[in-house]
């Protein structure tokens, strides 16, 4: 119960004298957090070349308009002057070329087996890979090689415009300019080779590049070693003849290059003892170096793109390992909720099962109620119907609409009504701990509903004298619009098993305040409600666990709440509940380290709580993320298998679910759209409950709007099952 809604957001008066809402930072942070997260995520589609990309390799063409000096030249062709020209190597001269790389698996071991021999190369890189691996680009630089542009992305420049081809230049000098620190005028086109090979749609691209100040550089010999052939076939397709000079084409990216590495060792090792030098394209045809210093604002924009790269690549890693946790976190949580409820309902369903003596003494009913108007009667009647002897105390927490008035004008037996001034829930419950006359405590809210043996059957694990508190099942009457039927199976689903599982393992975490029931000798020895956080029910239920107590759960003692029915009324809820559950984690965390039953519930119960009730939620949206992004960048359909594949499997656990509280199975045909819609809801209002509680932020009660909409059991009104479904209750 609430003392005062409290505003969403905060406000501000405008130069009219108006008032300006703003942003509240609990909403603005979640906001800025997915921006930039979505931001790291299309960085790196971008750098792996999943988005922009052009993977289109154009049809040959005639050569009738290539020059024939160009057709009949040598593999370096600079176009830079009106008049294109070509050149040679020297006999005995041999450039290895590398293309597509630096690949952090073979980029070291082509490097390592270049220095073994004391030789230089050409490595022409991509820019996508040039970001990702800055580290072997400045090692390239420092060992004396030199760099050649590959295009960023890889595409056929042949099929693109101008101002792609632009963009492809100055993108991939940007990243060299971040890795190493330089500019370079060596180009390779991808998908080139010969220069007699050069025709109509290759040579206007060659022409513009070399415009725009580059030097084109194609190849004498073609290892083929990207097919595999073997490392014979690598060295005979790269040797050239009669001690001619040559530019050898090999790769150090794209596949598996073991080949290439050891044919390199055995191709250097033989040239060289035939007299050939290896050595860099510049210093072998004796010309300045094609690498130019980076300095200024170039310097300092070429940094900043690899370490917004690098940031990408590791947001992503990162992203990957809590999507790897999160997906044994919710199959762990599904297969234990399967296997230990099913254990749980053949204890407690089995022929003659009884938790102990049968209990037939009287019981307290606290309702505590703030402004409950509209539907205090039908709860009060509801308790008046009860099979088990009763009484029952409202507590009024100050309300304004006559919720006490209603209660006191139905007259009817063994109810009370107790008056306080507004203080909150905690403070109206252990009014009625103080008021009560009996030994066995019931708890309920004042917008819930009770059948006739809900009481009954929820005292009876009592006869455990270990028991110290129950747990009752907790249904969602309002079931009938969309939001309600998502809410109803989460409440079967996800609380109700969970309640089953937890009850095994002796580490329940909450009583639901909708339906629970307490020992007053436990409740006075663990000091009653305490208003220290905001989930006061899972508070009061870890301090059960810590004293020793059995916190149990009874299946058969049903009670129907009224669900919020608006989006903003379930996230004023939901935020409530997943701030005060991390208040209540941390206000017990000395059962971690605690001995005795303390200690038990602090390494077996608090972890469980902390994974499947906090870490789960807060990194599950990483699965709807990634299935996004498969579905835009691919693979898009072992992404849509995969999400198929864990949405059947929490289909077959909410059809358990339900099959164990008879429920009609029709209401999980929006399990989909749940998962879809209502479920992301849910991660922001948990994100948004960790910022607050990250930045120190003070959370009070929300009271919720109540329509009264949850039917009475009984004679004189629908049961909320006939009036949801339109069947009686099974």
């Amino acid at each position: 119960m609430a003392s005062r809604t409290r505003r969403s957001g905060r406000a501000s008066r405008a130069r009219d004298g108006s008032r300006r809402r703003r942003l509240p930072m609990r909403l603005l942070l979640p906001l800025l957090l997915l921006v930039a997260l979505m931001a790291m995520l299309m960085l790196r589609g971008y750098v792996h070349s999943e988005i922009l990309a052009d993977h289109r390799v154009g049809p040959s063409a005639s050569s009738d308009r290539v020059p024939k000096e160009i057709l009949e030249g040598g593999p370096v062709i600079d176009t830079r002057e009106e008049q294109p020209t070509t050149l040679e190597l020297p006999d005995r001269e041999l450039v290895l070329t590398f293309d597509d790389g630096p690949d952090p698996v073979w980029t070291p071991k082509v490097l390592d087996m270049l220095k073994k021999h004391d030789a230089h190369a050409v490595f022409f890189l991509t820019g996508t890979m040039a970001s990702r691996y800055p580290d072997l680009v400045q090692r390239m630089v420092d060992e004396g090689h030199e760099i050649g542009l590959h295009t960023f992305n890889h595409p056929d420049l042949s099929l693109q415009s101008k101002s792609r081809v632009d963009w492809e230049l100055s993108q991939s000098q940007l990243a060299l300019a971040g890795a190493a620190g330089i500019r370079t005028s060596l180009f390779r086109p991808p998908y080139s080779s010969f220069s007699h090979l050069m025709d109509n749609r290759s040579w206007p691209v060659t022409e513009y590049i070399g415009s725009k100040g580059y030097i084109t550089i194609v190849n004498d010999t073609d290892s083929q070693d990207w097919r595999r052939p073997g490392v014979d076939e690598i060295i005979r397709n790269a040797t050239p003849k009669n001690g001619d000079g040559a530019i050898v084409l090999m790769h150090d990216s794209g596949g598996d290059r073991s080949q290439t590495v050891a044919a390199l060792d055995r191709f250097v090792t033989g040239l060289k003892d035939q007299g050939y030098r290896f050595d860099t394209l510049t210093a072998a045809l004796d010309a300045p170096s094609a690498h130019t210093p980076v300095a200024g604002l170039d310097a300092l924009k070429g940094n900043a793109w690899v370490f917004l790269v690098q940031a990408s690549e590791k947001t992503t890693g990162v992203l990957v390992a809590g999507l790897a946790v999160v997906g044994v976190l919710v199959f762990a949580r599904l297969g234990l909720m399967l296997i230990l409820s099913v254990a749980h309902a053949r204890r407690v369903r089995r022929r003659g099962f009884r938790w102990g003596e049968t209990v037939t003494e009287p019981v307290s009913v606290l309702v505590p109620a703030y402004n409950e108007a509209k539907c205090i009667e039908q709860t009060v009647r509801s308790l008046a119907a009860s099979d088990h002897p009763i009484e029952v105390l409202v507590i009024d927490d100050g309300s304004s609409d006559g919720t006490a008035r209603i209660v006191e004008n139905l007259g009817l037996p063994g109810v009370r009504v107790v008056r306080q001034l507004n203080a909150g829930k905690p403070a109206a419950l252990n009014r009625g701990i103080a008021n009560a006359r009996y030994d066995l405590i019931v708890m309920m809210d004042g917008d819930t509903v009770f059948e006739p043996s809900t009481v009954r059957e929820l005292v009876q694990p009592f006869g455990d004298a270990r028991v110290g508190a129950v747990a009752g099942n907790a249904k969602v009457g309002n079931r009938d619009s969309l939001i309600g039927a998502w809410q109803h199976i989460e409440y079967v689903m996800g609380f109700n098993l969970d309640r089953r599982m937890y009850d095994v393992l002796r580490c329940m975490p909450t009583i639901p305040g909708a339906v629970g029931a307490f020992r007053r000798s436990a409740l006075e020895r663990v000091g009653g409600m305490s208003d220290d956080t905001l989930a006061e029910d899972t508070d009061i239920t870890m301090a059960m666990h810590r004293d020793g107590w059995h916190v149990v759960y009874a299946e058969k003692a049903l009670a129907w709440t009224e669900a919020p029915e608006s989006v903003q009324q379930l996230w004023s809820q939901r935020y409530r509940w997943s701030y005060g559950t991390m208040q209540a984690i941390w206000k017990h965390r000395r059962s971690l380290v605690e001995r005795g039953p303390s200690g038990r519930f602090g390494r077996v119960g608090m972890p469980l709580v902390a994974m499947f009730m906090v870490v789960a939620p807060l990194l599950a949206p990483l699965i709807d993320v990634f299935l996004l992004y498969g579905l835009v960048f691919g693979p898009t359909e072992k992404t849509i298998g995969a999400w198929l594949g864990v949405l059947a499997v929490q289909g077959v656990c909410a059809a358990y679910a339900f099959h164990l509280d008879k429920e009609r199975m029709t209401h999980l045909i929006s399990l989909p759209l749940q998962q879809l819609l209502y479920r992301q809801l849910m991660y922001v209002v948990l994100l948004q409950s960790w910022i607050t509680a990250l930045t120190g932020g003070r959370l009070r009660w929300q009271k919720l709007r109540r329509t009264g909409a949850v039917g009475l059991p009984g004679a004189g009104s629908a049961t909320p099952q006939r009036q949801m479904d339109g069947r009686p209750v099974a």
